[in-house]
């Protein structure tokens, strides 16, 4: 009798772990293919690129020799066109984190307040993002050298008249355009998720103390989508940091590598000075680092904020 009532506990007990092993064993055959193709396409490369940048092995030669850190020192110490770059990347990086965000959630806030037109605005705002970016630089490359100069000859739009293109001082306004135009959409509608998930009751309660509008989105609003603002500085300052196709269509770098971004400098050192394969993983090695240690502390900034709200 006794031995009746252990068998089957027993048999139960190895029953859930054989199914708990199914279970992980499913698991992994779904996570595999997906790792399989991270590794492959990035892992390994990164890998690769890391060793490399010990190097001097360039594209022309089967043989290297390890350098050190001399490939870094060169590009800090000896290499303006790069340090140039880098504070280019940088200007630009500052410009859309805050333009790209400011402007999104207020399209945002814009669109939630239509209730009959909320789909219309929704849908022409985003119709930009589904377009490559770079078929949009090419697009508007026709536009600064071609429509604005002829709307120019107009008196009332003669501002229009400037070197869209050529003009070292105004290019970078115009890569700047381009890539607002293109990805604000996306932002715009992460905000748009989260500012449906605030609580209707709290923006009632501060109408009834008094809050007036500004006074409503400084302190509901925004410490309620505070988990968006993050996601969406996130996927900016990722973005901007490793720009490269919106300025290869448009500008390519000009005039006299006055708009030139850190992934450009970087092409152009693979593909371009010699091949020098070892120095330009060196470059793409620091950019990594770069963006690593600053969306690092960004995330951990507005988490910070996220929980306080």
């Amino acid at each position: 009798m006794v031995i009746e009532q252990v068998q089957p506990k027993i048999s139960s007990k190895s029953g859930l772990n054989l199914k708990k092993h199914k279970g992980s064993i499913s698991l992994i055959l779904f996570v595999l293919p997906a790792f399989l193709f991270y590794s492959v396409f990035l892992l390994i490369p990164m890998i690769g690129a890391g060793f490399y940048s010990f190097t001097d092995w360039t594209a022309l030669s089967q043989t290297y020799n390890f350098v050190g850190i001399s490939n870094y020192i060169e590009a800090f110490k000896d290499d303006p066109a790069f340090r140039h770059s880098f504070f280019f990347t940088l200007k630009y990086t500052a410009f859309m984190f805050v333009f790209q965000n400011v402007i999104a959630l207020l399209l945002a806030l814009f669109i939630e307040t239509r209730v009959r037109t909320k789909a219309f605005f929704r849908t022409i705002f985003f119709m930009p993002n589904m377009l490559s970016l770079i078929i949009s630089a090419f697009m508007f490359s026709f536009i600064f050298t071609n429509v604005l100069p002829e709307l120019s000859k107009k008196a009332v739009l003669s501002f229009l008249d400037q070197g869209w293109i050529g003009d070292a001082n105004v290019s970078f306004y115009s890569i700047l355009i381009v890539s607002l135009w293109h990805g604000i959409g996306y932002m715009m509608v992460i905000y748009m998720a989260a500012l449906q998930g605030v609580p209707q009751h709290l923006k009632e309660a501060a109408m009834i103390d008094g809050a007036n509008p500004i006074q409503r989105l400084f302190h509901v609003t925004i410490p309620m989508i505070m988990h968006a603002i993050t996601i969406c500085a996130f996927l900016t300052l990722n973005g901007a940091f490793k720009v490269f196709d919106v300025v290869y269509a448009l500008t390519a770098g000009g005039p006299g590598r006055s708009t030139q971004v850190m992934a450009l400098n970087i092409y152009e050192e693979a593909f371009s000075n010699n091949f020098r394969y070892g120095y330009a993983n060196a470059k793409a090695m620091i950019l990594f680092l770069i963006v690593l240690v600053i969306t690092l502390i960004q995330v951990k900034v507005l988490k910070k904020k996220e929980v306080e709200a």
